[in-house]
């Protein structure tokens, strides 16, 4: 990896930063991104005032205790409620067709054509001049987390247009703006690959978590520099979260942590039969796992969007002829970072989906099994050299997950050992790149 590099600010005028990043939506990875850089930044910069921008303000904000913002006019908590006697766009055509019926067929078209066509625009206008000038006391706009550049959820309009227009309003504004590690893909759409390439271009910094995601915008043409260092999530002192757990029953604990892979009602690419047939397989497997008498644990690093596929595994293994009858397949409520992180170091090995599920599991020296449902999943087990546990989602049946287990049960201590190792090395890589942004040069 790369020297974390420093764009060597004026620290002395640095007062207020804000964060953002595509959260809360339950996806506790995107948290624990921030947690961490929070945590970093006051460990440096004690004083300095941090507010969040965020898909869902009402949930970041009291999981942070800290302000948070809306990154676009529509949130994921879907809230549109309006105050009593708020005014709308129509209430003045509804006056005008009481009072001119002759003009009813023109208003209808006048009506289609201004609220229909102009009216979202008007109200993105809005929405950016608001958002201006909340950035115009900010010093800094860090964007950072894993899926940030990316248009398979929503097309050009959604991260990428969203990336695009804060780094450009931080820059009107006379914030500088930093792109702290994140990750890249996919980018297929033309004005996708426009908005992100422009948007890098417009950063004082920027960083990405892997190799393939720096290679991949400079592919779309980004030609700054950009270094390479990890995730953030890295830098997260899980010693001061996890704990560890007393055990209730004899035998190992196997984590299971499927997801919504596929799922036509809320995942971007929408396909029953391939998520019909990881629900099977992982079922299967999990049958296996407790014949062989592992206890099993189901959970999610994305508390929202996977609870119904948890929902669905747990019920195939407790119909699953008296292999895991009902109430032997734990399924533990899990609301935040700290419970998810509990969890976890109660468990033995870990078997995911996730990306963030692999650096859980690696922070706490979990044996894991990664089943790669995106490139990032399978570029980060290679780059702990961990390749050989690591099964593509779309060839993961029972039989594969059943040898690929086995042979990390039999290599246990080396994988750990491995493991230790490179989560030292990221930390301090990441404690290189936090010490020279936000430590040299800072306020005393």
């Amino acid at each position: 990896m790369d020297s974390a590099g420093s764009p060597t600010p004026n620290y002395s005028k640095i007062r207020k930063i804000g964060l953002l990043n595509h959260m809360g939506g339950g996806n506790l990875g995107d948290d624990a991104t921030q947690t961490a850089v929070i945590r970093n930044i006051k460990s440096r910069w004690p004083h300095v005032e941090i507010a969040l921008f965020s898909m869902n303000p009402a949930d970041t904000a009291p999981r942070h205790g800290l302000p948070a913002y809306p990154i676009r006019r529509e949130t994921w908590n879907r809230s549109e409620t309006r105050g009593p006697g708020a005014p709308t766009r129509g209430n003045w055509l509804k006056t005008a067709r009481t009072t001119c019926l002759a003009l009813l067929p023109f208003l209808r078209v006048l009506k289609a054509a201004v609220v229909k066509k102009l009216g979202p625009l008007l109200d993105e206008l809005r929405f950016l001049a608001k958002s201006f000038l909340i950035l115009r006391s900010f010093d800094l706009l860090i964007i950072s987390g894993g899926g940030q550049l990316l248009d398979s959820w929503g097309g050009p309009w959604k991260f990428p247009y969203t990336v695009f227009k804060w780094t450009l309003l931080a820059k009107l504004s006379g914030a500088r703006c930093y792109f702290l590690n994140v990750g890249a893909g996919p980018l297929a759409d033309p004005k996708a690959k426009w908005f992100i390439r422009q948007a890098l271009a417009l950063a004082d910094y920027v960083s990405f978590r892997d190799k393939q995601s720096r290679d991949l915008v400079q592919t779309v043409g980004f030609k700054g520099r950009a270094y390479i260092v990890a995730d953030c999530v890295y830098a997260l002192d899980t010693s001061a979260l996890a704990v560890h757990n007393a055990r209730e029953k004899d035998g190992s604990v196997v984590g299971l942590s499927p997801m919504a892979y596929c799922d036509p009602k809320i995942y971007w690419h929408k396909d029953q039969a391939v998520y019909e047939s990881l629900i099977g397989n992982v079922a299967r497997f999990g049958e296996w796992l407790r014949e062989h008498h592992y206890n099993l644990s189901l959970f999610s690093t994305d508390i929202w969007f996977d609870f119904p596929t948890l929902e669905k595994v747990r019920s195939r293994l407790e119909a699953s002829n008296g292999h895991c009858p009902a109430g032997t397949v734990k399924q533990e409520h899990i609301a935040t970072l700290g419970d998810l992180l509990s969890r976890i170091s109660s468990m033995d090995y870990i078997v995911t989906c996730r990306f963030h599920g692999v650096i859980f599991a690696h922070l706490l020296n979990k044996p894991v099994l990664a089943l790669s449902h995106h490139s990032k999943v399978a570029t980060l087990m290679s780059d702990l050299g961990l390749s050989k546990y690591c099964v593509d989602i779309h060839r993961c049946d029972p039989v594969a997950l059943q040898e690929t287990f086995l042979s990390l049960v039999a290599e246990r201590d080396e994988i750990k050992n491995r493991m230790a190792e490179k989560a030292a090395r990221f930390k301090s890589i990441l404690a290189t790149q936090f010490n020279q942004l936000f430590l040299n040069g800072a306020r005393a």
